[in-house]
């Protein structure tokens, strides 16, 4: 086998991935125990090697450029191949073991995801996690996610999309706000009802409302004078406090419904469903503990599906 990398350029490698992870020649230098000017100069040679730039480098702070992006994901998932590698190959991994780092949206997060880790790490304590909660679409090569939940397939054909179920939505009130306003009857009524907005972050603008009419989905744009972004579960917060109507998961919800905090409303226009999809990197640079993760998650999850 022809040698294409020599001592020098794979700890380069090395400095350049740590680099981008602390978005720092200093932090990264601290951290290999060498000089910035030594992590500068590595990376100034990789660029002349590769023709490439890797880094915009101002006098405040570094940023991967898109090249740069692609470069980093690569080479951090060679890595930690060869970190597996050497596991497997002398027993050091017969477990799982090592950090996870986890994207999901704020709904998923706290009502399906963060309940299932304590669980896991009763079956594997080596692995620890670092969860991203958030509704803001992360990028997987520039900020090092190993696996992210999301509501739409990627358009990165590197990631393995996997749907972890369809999500029922439903229509909610609380009781004080019906007493007060009155319960809407048709569609046509919820224009003369408070109907508490959610801004999408991707876009900013408000979520229409889908509702089956005759097994068709059909989206109502609705008004309100209560707003909420990036947290989806203050509009629950405001519904349960009487202050409107609100379309959300009905997993959110379930249990307000059963003990009547929350009513259901139009239930003849129910049905409608938005997916959350599973997201990682191809088999091929997988980890033990992320293969892991994701056939214990998808397991635990398949009832939903």
């Amino acid at each position: 086998m022809q040698r294409n990398f020599d001592d020098v350029q794979l700890g380069s490698i090395e400095l350049f991935c740590l680099a981008a992870e602390q978005a720092s020649f200093t932090g990264a230098a601290n951290i290999a125990g060498v000089t910035p000017a030594a992590v500068s100069r590595s990376i100034g040679r990789m660029e002349e090697r590769l023709g490439v730039r890797l880094f915009v480098r101002t006098t405040r702070q570094i940023r991967l450029t898109d090249g740069g992006k692609r470069y980093y994901e690569q080479c951090r998932q060679a890595l930690t191949q060869l970190v597996e590698a050497e596991r497997e190959v002398t027993g050091a991994q017969a477990a799982p073991a090592g950090p996870l780092r986890i994207s999901a949206p704020t709904p998923y997060a706290h009502y399906r995801l963060l309940p299932l880790l304590p669980q896991f790490r009763q079956l594997y304590p080596e692995v620890s996690f670092e969860v991203h909660v958030s509704n803001r679409n992360i990028d997987f090569a520039g900020e090092s996610y190993d696996i992210a939940i999301r509501g739409r397939d990627p358009a990165d054909s590197s990631l393995i999309a996997r749907k972890l179920e369809d999500a029922e939505l439903v229509l909610v009130a609380a009781p004080s706000y019906l007493r007060r306003a009155g319960t809407p009857a048709t569609l046509e009524d919820l224009h003369k009802h408070e109907c508490i907005q959610f801004d999408l972050p991707s876009t900013g603008r408000k979520i229409p409302w889908p509702f089956k009419v005759e097994r068709k989905q059909v989206d109502v744009v609705t008004k309100g004078r209560y707003t909420c972004s990036e947290d989806v579960l203050g509009i629950v917060t405001l519904a349960r406090s009487g202050a409107g109507i609100v379309q959300t998961y009905r997993f959110i919800v379930e249990e307000d419904l059963k003990q009547g905090g929350l009513v259901e409303l139009l239930p003849q226009h129910g049905g409608t469903s938005r997916p959350f999809i599973l997201l990682y990197p191809h088999a091929r640079h997988l980890s033990l503990r992320v293969r892991t993760f994701v056939d214990f998650v998808t397991s635990r999850l398949s009832p939903y599906t």
